[in-house]
């Protein structure tokens, strides 16, 4: 039997990427996985490649995780289709480079409201279901910069930290029911996704000192670099993945 038999999880952000890998390695791992993201079709290529593994182990449901009537139905969806929830991943995001004094409102509210009340909704969403299956494991995506900071990243920055706090009182509120909670705070990844914004030859080599590691994980590339980060040009991305074989959250044990 495997870690996760008889689990149910769902994960939001899964249609690509980090998300897309913690959906494989939870189906993998004996869950059964509900699938969401507003990519309708990157989502259901994960829900293929999973099933081809794992007959029926995944199904697919759009979720902005900024609505709470999205939330509703994907809590009902995934109790239809599997059962009681057991594991929360709260993976979706958006990442937004500006320098300070050129980033709009616009633009810090829609980080707000998909990185920290998208968290909070999902958070909300999983406590009576976890309280009914008598306990579950909730995961938020935080970042390394929820636990410091970097130029250029002032949104992005305040939402992972406050994803941080909102753990730390709800790991508080809801560990007598049973319910876990924990944040993950990866670095930077460089991806295929993250070079359209920052561009092929910027050195993000000054990112990497700030993890044990030293280095970005993703892509090996040529120390070759003409231009340094953090670019200045006000852009926005999804949170940038990492590659399935190095993500494995703190799920049920």
């Amino acid at each position: 039997m495997t870690r996760l038999e008889g689990k149910v999880a769902l994960i939001t952000g899964a249609a690509r990427g980090q998300g897309a890998a913690f959906a494989r390695r939870l189906a993998a791992d004996g869950a059964r996985v509900l699938v969401t993201d507003v990519n309708d079709e990157g989502g259901a290529e994960t829900v293929e490649r999973i099933c081809a593994q794992r007959p029926g182990a995944a199904v697919y449901q759009r979720l902005d995780v900024s609505s709470e009537e999205d939330w509703a139905a994907a809590i009902e969806r995934v109790a239809a289709e599997f059962g009681t929830l057991n594991v929360l991943v709260n993976n979706a995001g958006l990442l937004h480079f500006a320098p300070l004094a050129e980033h709009t409102l616009a633009d810090y509210e829609r980080l707000l409201r998909v990185n920290q009340i998208g968290t909070f909704l999902g958070m909300r969403a999983a406590v009576a279901p976890m309280t009914e299956a008598g306990g579950g494991s909730i995961i938020n995506l935080s970042s390394v910069e929820g636990l410091g900071g970097m130029p250029a990243v002032t949104a992005y920055t305040a939402t992972k930290f406050a994803i941080r706090g909102m753990t730390k009182v709800a790991a508080l509120e809801l560990g007598e029911k049973g319910i876990r909670v924990n944040s993950v705070h990866p670095g930077m990844i460089d991806t295929a996704m993250i070079r359209q914004f920052t561009g092929e030859d910027t050195d993000l080599s000054p990112i990497g000192k700030k993890v044990a590691l030293g280095r970005v994980a993703g892509r090996r590339r040529s120390p070759v670099s003409s231009r340094s980060w953090p670019a200045t040009t006000a852009r926005t991305a999804r949170v940038p993945s990492s590659s399935p074989t190095e993500v494995r959250p703190p799920l049920m044990r």
